[in-house]
């Protein structure tokens, strides 16, 4: 996929050596020394060089001013003869082109310095995840392994930390293969893993290291591999096989501790979206290893003590394959946070080497296996069947096993009862039971209709039926033309002219998709519906509420974050960042972090080569586009519907290689 990158006047200049210059200003011109003679006429002569200097640098600036003044006539006469809503590739491109030219060139003129470009951060960043302890310890924290290990799970984001520079690849690093061969074939380079990782023998862990990949094909082929044991699952809830998961309303599986995401791989095929979480690793990643394959995972811990930044009631299942969480401490605290993620009728799915028979004997596993199974009798569970290492669980969908309970947990107050919380403290008490979203998983609309709620549906999320409607229009008219602008021909000196044919990205060009301010999920629709091979990280910021119960109510996943944070991932795992309004959301915050601030970040978990669409109103579009010479990305400012202020911006990160 390694292709050059066209520049031209879109995003500034290369220096002749091929490199960004660092800053705007002309080191070719120096002050002219003056001779020891000749002082007087000397100081004449330029006097009158210096007055005919000026005269000639107004005129030029007056002749760019008229320039730029007709030139913007012209296209907004053109712009407003069309009638067509959707974006003009065509002659718009080369009036853009011009337009840009123009201001280059009155810039150079006027004499206006362009900001400095961010540097590259040294080697040891190269794995970054800002918020977490992973760049070097206290030589307490390194004495002391278990609180090495606590400070390694709890997420802290302090003010001021983020790192200012631009985080390169591994030196061998290549772009990661499209889907599917991605899923079964990762290059081994791209990860950092070490060799006594290689060996692990968990079920889910499996993988073959060949000399330059790692491959995961083998699951499907092994005695008692990811395929039995999903089929073993499913006959256990009572189905013929995991192809009835949907069926049964399953299309949402969080798996905790996911192992290298070979359970969510496999279920995939069968129309289950699978959400991996893990807690931060410093090499052998659960999180990086499931992203490089392409699939939905996020760093999060259970043991953290923090609620997750999903909302109640999201999940059909919840799994568990050796995740090595104890279940039995903290009065059953982590069984509600899971049971606060459960659906009414939704799974929990437990395998451990401790729910063996031959485990159970000792007097101590069979102590915590007891007080556990309590735990799940006092949240209303119901144990649905126990085969070998598999326990799996079922969640009440009546109410009135709640309402007959006279100790043990209780459900939540009002007050205390909140949809989405932002890595709050875990709740003791039961959440969701006085929402409207209440509804059994086998009452709910099936995958893939639940994509599109009914009105009743949408008016238990306080959502217009024709607002969401105009919205899934919008949305499905934007993707062809969206996907057409993913091609460094965008960024030419020499656009296509009109009447040539567009050429169309493949479907499977971007897999990982991440959009900031993803509103109802349109994106992630219009993505399925248009035969695209990408999933979609729905993320709703935590400046405007949004919908996320919403987005996960249609069968999709997501995520709450603070834009001014860092997210809860590892660098280069997503190969579209899209965002609509989000720098107006950003602005009326008051100055918690600038564009530069929320670029940076994009541009830490942005891959090589990676795409980058903004839109958004004028002024803050024209900001960002400063903003991306600054980071080095190529850009293009894309004007749309002449009625409306909004403006797109298209970027793509360059492949800078590390230098040896």
């Amino acid at each position: 996929m390694s292709r050059p990158l066209y520049r031209g006047f879109s995003t500034g200049s290369r220096s002749s050596s091929g490199g960004f210059s660092s800053n705007g200003s002309d080191d070719n011109y120096s002050a002219k020394q003056s001779h020891e003679n000749g002082c007087g006429h000397e100081f004449f002569s330029k006097s009158r060089k210096n007055l005919s200097f000026l005269v000639l640098k107004l005129g030029i600036v007056t002749i760019t001013i008229l320039a730029l003044i007709g030139s913007l006539s012209w296209a907004i006469s053109i712009s407003s003869s069309s009638q067509k809503t959707s974006i003009n590739l065509g002659y718009r491109r080369l009036q853009e082109q011009l337009i840009a030219d123009l201001l280059d060139i009155s810039s150079l003129s006027l004499g206006i310095s362009k900001s400095k470009e961010i540097e590259f951060c040294n080697p040891e960043f190269e794995n970054y995840v800002p918020c977490y302890y992973n760049i070097s310890e206290t030589a307490d924290s390194i004495e002391d392994p278990e609180s090495n290990l606590n400070s390694q799970q709890e997420r802290k984001c302090s003010p001021g930390s983020e790192i200012q520079c631009l985080i390169l690849p591994p030196r061998n690093y290549r772009i990661p293969l499209r889907w599917p061969s991605g899923k079964d074939f990762i290059w081994k380079e791209n990860v950092k893993i070490t060799g006594q990782e290689f060996s692990s023998g968990s079920l889910t862990k499996r993988m073959m290291v060949e000399e330059e990949q790692i491959s995961f094909r083998s699951d499907s082929l092994m005695v008692d591999g990811v395929e039995d044991y999903s089929h073993q699952i499913a006959e256990m809830i009572g189905l013929r096989n995991e192809s009835n998961f949907n069926e049964a309303g399953i299309r949402t599986v969080l798996d905790i501790g996911c192992g290298f995401g070979s359970f969510g791989a496999h279920l995939f095929s069968k129309n289950v979206l699978t959400m991996c979480i893990a807690d931060y690793e410093g090499s052998g990643s659960q999180v990086q290893l499931t992203l490089e394959r392409g699939l939905p995972a996020l760093i999060g811990s259970f043991t953290a003590k923090k609620q997750l930044p999903f909302p109640f009631l999201s999940f059909d299942m919840v799994h568990c394959a050796r995740c090595e969480i104890e279940w039995d401490k903290n009065e059953g605290i982590y069984l509600i946070e899971v049971d606060r993620l459960l659906r009414p009728g939704g799974y929990f799915v437990w395998t451990s080497l401790m729910n063996t028979h031959r485990s159970l004997r000792e007097k101590e596993n069979q102590k915590k296996w007891n007080k556990i199974h309590e735990f799940c009798e006092d949240l209303c569970w119901e144990l649905l069947s126990q085969q070998e290492e598999t326990v799996v669980w079922k969640k009440t969908s009546s109410m009135k096993c709640y309402n007959n309970k006279k100790s043990g947990s209780q459900t939540c107050g009002k007050n205390h009862d909140i949809e989405s919380p932002y890595y709050s403290p875990l709740n003791p008490c039961i959440s969701g039971t006085k929402s409207q979203r209440w509804v059994p998983i086998e009452s709910r609309t099936p995958w893939p209709f639940q994509k599109r709620p009914n009105s009743s549906e949408l008016e238990i999320h306080g959502i217009n039926p024709d607002e969401f409607s105009s919205d899934a229009t919008t949305w499905s008219s934007l993707i062809p033309h969206y996907w057409s602008l993913l091609s460094p021909l965008i960024f030419s000196d020499h656009p296509k002219r009109p009447g040539d044919e567009e050429p169309h990205p493949p479907f499977n060009m971007l897999r990982n998709a991440l959009d900031m301010n993803a509103g109802f999920g349109g994106l992630n629709e219009a993505l399925l519906d248009a035969g695209k091979s990408a999933w979609v990280m729905n993320v709703v910021p935590v400046v405007n509420g949004g919908h996320l119960a919403s987005v996960f109510d249609r069968g999709f996943v997501g995520v709450q974050h603070d834009w001014c944070e860092a997210f809860p991932t590892y660098p280069r795992t997503y190969d579209l960042v899209h965002a609509h309004g989000l720098l107006s959301l950003e602005k009326n915050r008051k100055g918690k972090c600038s564009i530069l601030d929320i670029f940076l970040e994009v541009d830490r978990i942005l891959r090589p080569e990676g795409w980058v669409i903004i839109r958004d109103v004028s002024s803050l579009i024209e900001s960002a586009r400063l903003v991306t010479t600054r980071l080095k990305w190529d850009s293009r400012i894309i004007q749309l519907d002449t009625s409306s202020d909004e403006k797109l911006l298209v970027c793509q990160k360059p492949f800078f290689k590390k230098q040896l």
